[in-house]
């Protein structure tokens, strides 16, 4: 079992909070509801679960209610749910209305000496969440219980400050949600436009005048009249995983899954690793990942294809396979496989209901667009240089966003804490 410090040696982020604020355990102001919809409340009222909460906003991301899950708990207006499984921690919902939600939220009923709009301020502010995050419990699906968040500091000013603070965070972070927001959609922005200029210096090439041809396929309309259209099988060798799971070592050699697999990025930083035997054996008939190689994802990050650029040892993983050309310039099919005409015919081909995934047969198939081998090197030269310049770009942005995102955790750390003076 944890051990608990003392209320007046509260850990952490609530280590120091102005004189005249309150301090002790969330538990001793706040209690837990654990009630059960009756049959006629489960019907009636709208229920909610942990993926319809945004993390960090609190904001709700349904307008439709769904039918309410057997494993459910009534909460009531102002009431505040924690979410307790550890990938959702920092999804907490300030109810505004009575409804039903699942049993992966914690129902936190604010005592009188308590704002609830405060409170959630609390639950929501980074210290909290992290504290939480490194007492979860579990291997599987790690989850926090009511008796580590009930053991949880709760800063508690008198009730007028925490109004006051509740009010100036609101408004706040509204205006820099806003500011976060617009960064988002230039970011989106940014990268339609890298997808448009890829798109079409693969299926145009980089002559406007170039004489043109009918392709045969109606999704992909006019190429260079001097290319080729070609099945994927044709310029490469597919090469599927080997369908089995590795046992995993400490020390050896990565092993990357869909997980580590971008378009046009591999994190070799994979956690996973496999003994030189097991790779061995996971790399048998042709299995061996090396330079020039792609490998393309079947599964999750399905359709991101990226290239192998070092000679490093690479085991190569489930749900993915590896793309080896054999008369097509690498850069230039790893630019056609992220591109909007590769990607058109994914959607075509993609099975299951839940996870949505490709088959290998089906990728052999895709058509690829096959230009003559010096025009292949000087679209690929192109796309690099373009690209890197609009990469600049885009880090610029994701620099601003992600300062954004910092100050307002530290706004809301600092006001909960008393750390503003014209709050405290």
């Amino acid at each position: 079992m944890s051990y608990f410090a003392r209320s007046d040696e509260l850990p952490g982020w609530a280590a120091h909070v102005p004189e005249g604020w309150g301090k002790g355990w969330l538990k001793w102001s706040v209690g837990l509801s654990t009630k059960r919809p009756t049959e006629s409340e489960q019907e009636a009222l709208p229920y909610i679960s942990n993926e319809d909460i945004a993390s960090w906003t609190g904001k709700l991301l349904v307008e439709e209610p769904k039918p309410a899950e057997a494993d459910s708990r009534t909460f009531q207006k102002d009431d505040v749910l924690f979410n307790k499984l550890r990938p959702y921690l920092a999804k907490v919902y300030h109810a505004t209305f009575d409804g039903v939600s699942s049993g992966e939220l914690l129902c936190l009923r604010p005592s009188e000496a308590v704002e609830p709009r405060f409170l959630f301020y609390v639950l929501v502010s980074k210290g909290f969440v992290d504290t939480i995050n490194s007492e979860t419990f579990g291997s599987k699906m790690p989850r926090a219980d009511w008796e580590t968040v009930g053991h949880q500091p709760l800063p508690l000013p008198p009730l007028e400050t925490q109004q006051r603070v509740a009010r100036f965070l609101d408004e706040k972070t509204a205006r820099i949600d806003a500011l976060i927001e617009k960064k988002r959609a230039l970011l989106d922005r940014l990268a339609e436009k890298r997808q448009a200029l890829i798109t079409r210096a693969v299926t145009k090439g980089l002559n406007p005048n170039a004489p043109m041809k009918p392709s045969g396929i109606d999704w992909l309309g006019d190429i260079p009249a001097n290319w080729q259209v070609k099945r994927l099988s044709f310029v490469t060798d597919v090469i599927d995983c080997k369908h089995r799971t590795p046992e995993y070592v400490d020390d050896g050699i990565p092993l990357v899954s869909t997980t580590e697999v971008k378009p046009f990025r591999i994190d070799y930083a994979t956690k996973r690793m496999v003994s030189d035997d097991e790779f061995e054996l996971m790399s048998e008939g042709g299995r061996k990942p090396g330079p020039g190689d792609i490998i393309y994802s079947r599964n999750a990050s399905v359709g991101s294809a990226a290239l192998v650029r070092t000679a490093d040892p690479l085991c190569l993983g489930q749900d993915l396979c590896l793309i080896r050309p054999k008369a097509i310039n690498s850069e230039f099919l790893e630019f056609f496989l992220n591109s909007r005409a590769c990607l058109e015919q994914l959607d075509r081909e993609l099975v299951g209901a839940t996870f949505k995934r490709v088959n290998v047969d089906a990728i052999k198939k895709y058509f690829t667009l096959l230009p003559p081998a010096a025009e292949q090197d000087a679209i690929a030269a192109w796309l690099n240089e373009r690209l890197s310049e609009e990469e600049a770009n885009s880090s610029k942005v994701e620099k601003s966003l992600d300062l954004l995102v910092e100050y307002r955790a530290a706004i809301i750390t600092a006001s909960v804490t008393g750390q503003v003076a014209d709050l405290a």
